[in-house]
Formats: structure tokens, C-alpha cells, sequence
């Protein structure tokens, strides 16, 4: 299930919104659940930020055409572009810098396998990896060449595993999107319970995530 099939069970009238606004929807989704989760999350496979940096592009060279222009009207809808173009800069900004920061954190993790590498778009993937890259560089030149060549790797398994992961049990937040049946965790005891769509529920990531990822919740 992607996005627009989520979107359009939880607002019919979501494919009559221009696509524009829709794509922006879309954004603050994504940006708001890039920031809740403990861990990253997929890059939006759809296209989604292509569309929105063809976008700003456009609005960039409608707010340069503009410029100068001393029509009030006109002043008065520069500003009013000028306006939305930000927001949606100040949205994709935020989105990638919290992306980055959980690459910068857990750099080894997600460059371990083909499917953690999966959620890294192209230019994500070579940041990481010549982030890491770099990083073993420095701890080579600083210190770890002093060691035996078998404790250099920084990402050994042996005994303790030495790659730093993710808290898969942090708290979220999570909006029900329909009616669904919930089991949460518990430090005591397990809890279970019959959720309503619009509910908003506290779960550890590792139990909100099924609902997630099957469209049946989303991070708020």
C-alpha cells in the first residue's frame, strides 16, 4: 500500500486536491514521521521529491520574474508566494537534515545489508558511504593503526557488536487510521486493545511499526 492509497481511505476527496497540494501533504507526512521514528525510514519511492524540487525551481523563477514589479496586486502575490516557497524549503530541509542526522549516528547499520540500504536514496548512500569512509580514515590515522589488524574493522560481530543500531523500543506516537486491533509491550505485562480509527496511541517503535508500514497508523 503507498501513500495515496492511504491518504485516499483516510480523506475521499483526496485525488480532487490539485496535485501540488497533495504532494505537499504528502511532505509534511513524511517529514513528520522522519522525525518521530526512532530509525529511518524508506525514501519516498514515488517520485514525491522530484516533484517537489521541479516545484521550488518554479516558484523560484516566478519570484525572480516578479521581482521589481511595483503593481501592488502583484507585490502582494509575491509575497504570498514567497510565503509558501519557504515553507516548503523549511519542510524539505528538515526532513533531510533528520535524515542525515540518523545516518550520521548509525552510518555502519544502515550500509550493512541490501535492505537497510534500500531506504537510502542514491545521493544518501554516497554520503554515507564516503561519510564512513572518511571516519575509518581518521580513526586509522589516529589511533587504530596501533592495533592488531583484526581489531581495526570497526564493524566486527565477534563477541560484542561493535555497529551501534537503532533503539527499536523508543516511544512513538501513532494515529489510527482505521479500526484495528493494537498489542503494545509492556515492561510488566503485554497490553492489547481494540483501537479506533483517530486514536492516539503510545506504543515502542517495534510494535507501532507493522501498523505502520501496513498503512493502518501513522506517526504523529
Amino acid at each position: 500500500m503507498d501513500i495515496d492509497d492511504i491518504l485516499r481511505e483516510v480523506d475521499p476527496t483526496f485525488h480532487s486536491i490539485p496535485k501540488e497540494k497533495q504532494d505537499l501533504q504528502e511532505l509534511t507526512r513524511a517529514w513528520i514521521a522522519e522525525r518521530s521514528a526512532p530509525e529511518l525510514l524508506p525514501w519516498p519511492p514515488n517520485g514525491l521529491f522530484e516533484r517537489i524540487n521541479d516545484n521550488i525551481k518554479s516558484q523560484i523563477e516566478k519570484v525572480e520574474e516578479m521581482t521589481g514589479d511595483m503593481d501592488p496586486r502583484t507585490n502582494f502575490a509575491l509575497i504570498v508566494i514567497q510565503t509558501e516557497l519557504e515553507r516548503y524549503k523549511y519542510l524539505v530541509r528538515s526532513y533531510l537534515r533528520a535524515r542525515i542526522a540518523k545516518i550520521d549516528k548509525h552510518t555502519l547499520h544502515y550500509l550493512s545489508t541490501d535492505n537497510l540500504r534500500s531506504r537510502l536514496s542514491e545521493m544518501e548512500l554516497a554520503y554515507a558511504t564516503r561519510h564512513q569512509a572518511l571516519l575509518h580514515n581518521h580513526y586509522l590515522s589516529s589511533f587504530l593503526s596501533s592495533f592488531p589488524p583484526q581489531l581495526q574493522n570497526l564493524n566486527d560481530a565477534a563477541g560484542i557488536n561493535m555497529v551501534e543500531t537503532p533503539d527499536l523500543d523508543a516511544a512513538v506516537f501513532i494515529r489510527l487510521l482505521k479500526d484495528v486491533f493494537v498489542e503494545g509491550r509492556g515492561v510488566d505485562s503485554d497490553v492489547t486493545m481494540d483501537g479506533r480509527e483517530s486514536d492516539i496511541v503510545i506504543l515502542r517503535w517495534s510494535d507501532a511499526k507493522p501498523l505502520v508500514e501496513a498503512g493502518q497508523a501513522e506517526l504523529v
